[in-house]
């Protein structure tokens, strides 16, 4: 009687294990994935033709209401969270008896656009394209892809690849999982960002001030490339963003270069001295005490080194043939702040350059952020080292006629940070979720980076919430987000919709 009650037992626990392992393998990723990528690409092509910069907020108004209307259709619950500036849009889904809730944060709005420089009509008009022997993009119409399927294929767009295109791969795959009458197990929250590309000013302060509503266990964003090798990654952290710009003057008004060259100083050449004093010949900030507070232990310089970088096949895609020393490798440079000029002013250049000493000189300057570098005290240690060679620093304002004849050297400084870095473990709880359902998607472990270059205006979420992050990156690296000529390429399209259905899919 026993025996049969225990075989009676086990017979109803391998039935348990065997239906806990059907529920597992209850959706076909690549057959789904397969049988929505048309309609996916109906649903990016359409967004995709609605102008976005967030320059101009008349543009941003089409924008969210598509956005509105394709969540509401799909029985979310949508509102718009007001902010200083362009509203964010909120959506919700509760999902019964769940315990858990994951925020996914996209942006929709994308760069400003120089048509000239892109090898097609309209921008803002999606074209399917291939490549040629010749290494030429040439346009092959859309429809094409009713028939044939080439994963080098290309749409180019502006927001294809950031981040209009993992937006519409995340509708796709929630269609398809619909459609297989399937559900998570746990509630979702998706915020849309209107104002990325601008650096989302108002972000910060409405995080704060909708922090209810916004509260999770852990955040998602689905925005940026993958590794160079295009291999499925996850990225568990961004350099944050500060900016400053430096404006030197010289004469009241630029002078004729016979007359007053010699003798008016030429604030274009004392600029460039005060930016070439900051660094060494090794590209290493020279400035004491920037690099403070982060040292790389032998555990962390190991998970920076399983990330499969080829450092030559970098160099030769950049053109470059030497790299600045402040790291080992690649992967260790991303580690510590950076500090780049990414744009310089002065008199005239090319058709209508003229002999004058110039009236001013001016920098653009960025400061990439690192968890352990707070940019207050690096904007200190950067005006230290401008005063300590003489430098009057004048804050938001141009010079009075009095203090340019009290102060030899005048600088002009503008300052302000957009946001913080950050950085989640590996073996975080929304780490080992992801991985789970990448392996479960893709067979193999995703590469897993520590911190990523770009910057995401994710740490006002992971501070005010008290959550951790993940970066879901799908796009091809390839893609010139923020340039002429952006893209998206197919085969990384379609394996981002198989992504998001995995994480959709992935009990949690």
């Amino acid at each position: 009687m026993k025996l049969n009650i225990l075989l009676i037992f086990l017979g109803l626990m391998l039935s348990f294990g065997q239906a806990v392992a059907q529920k597992k393998a209850k959706i076909d990723l690549d057959a789904v994935t397969e049988a929505h990528f048309l309609r996916g690409i109906g649903i990016l092509n359409e967004l995709l033709s609605i102008p976005n910069d967030s320059n101009d907020p008349e543009q941003l108004v089409p924008n969210i209401e598509w956005c509105e209307s394709n969540l509401s259709t799909r029985n979310w619950q949508v509102s718009r969270l007001e902010t200083s500036g362009f509203p964010l849009l909120f959506a919700e889904k509760t999902v019964p008896k769940a315990k858990k809730t994951v925020l996914f944060y996209f942006h929709i709005d994308g760069q400003p656009v120089d048509r000239k420089r892109w090898n097609q009509a309209d921008p803002y008009q999606p074209v399917l394209k291939r490549q040629s022997t010749s290494g030429q993009w040439e346009a092959i119409p859309m429809e094409m892809l009713q028939s044939q399927f080439d994963p080098e294929w290309r749409i180019f767009a502006r927001s294809s690849s950031d981040d209009k295109g993992p937006f519409a791969m995340f509708l796709t795959a929630w269609d398809a999982m619909v459609e297989q009458k399937l559900t998570p197990n746990y509630n979702l929250k998706i915020i849309l960002d209107f104002e990325e590309e601008i650096g989302s000013p108002h972000l910060p302060e409405a995080v704060v001030r909708h922090k209810e509503t916004l509260a999770a266990d852990m955040m998602l964003i689905m925005d940026g490339p993958r590794h160079l090798s295009n291999e499925p990654t996850l990225s568990f952290g961004a350099r944050g963003i500060s900016q400053i710009t430096l404006k030197v003057f010289g004469p009241r008004a630029a002078q004729h270069s016979g007359h007053y060259g010699n003798y008016a100083p030429n604030p274009a050449f004392r600029l460039t001295q005060i930016l070439a004093s900051m660094k060494d010949d090794e590209g290493r900030v020279v400035i004491p005490g920037f690099y403070d507070g982060i040292v790389l232990t032998d555990t962390e310089r190991e998970i920076l080194a399983q990330v499969p970088d080829d450092e030559d096949e970098i160099q030769m895609k950049l053109g470059i043939g030497s790299v600045d020393k402040v790291g080992g490798t690649y992967q260790e440079s991303l580690q510590y702040p950076s500090l780049n000029i990414r744009g310089m002013s002065s008199g005239w250049v090319g058709d209508e350059v003229r002999t004058i000493v110039p009236a001013d000189a001016t920098a653009e300057i960025d400061i990439r952020l690192v968890p352990e570098s707070d940019p207050e005290r690096l904007f200190g240690l950067i005006r230290g080292h401008i005063e300590d060679q003489g430098y009057y620093i004048l804050e938001g304002r141009d010079p009075t006629d009095e203090e340019r004849q009290r102060f030899p050297k005048l600088l002009k400084w503008e300052g302000s940070i957009s946001y913080q870095a950050f950085r989640t473990p590996f073996d975080s709880e929304p780490g080992i979720w992801l991985n789970k359902a990448m392996v479960r998607a893709f067979g193999k472990e995703p590469i897993k980076k520590r911190i990523s270059g770009g910057s995401l205006p994710i740490a006002p979420f992971v501070d005010a919430l008290e959550v951790p992050a993940v970066t879901v990156v799908t796009v091809n690296s390839d893609n010139n987000q923020h340039g002429p000529d952006e893209n998206i390429r197919l085969g990384n399209y379609k394996e981002g919709i198989k992504t998001a259905l995995a994480i959709l899919t992935e009990d949690l």
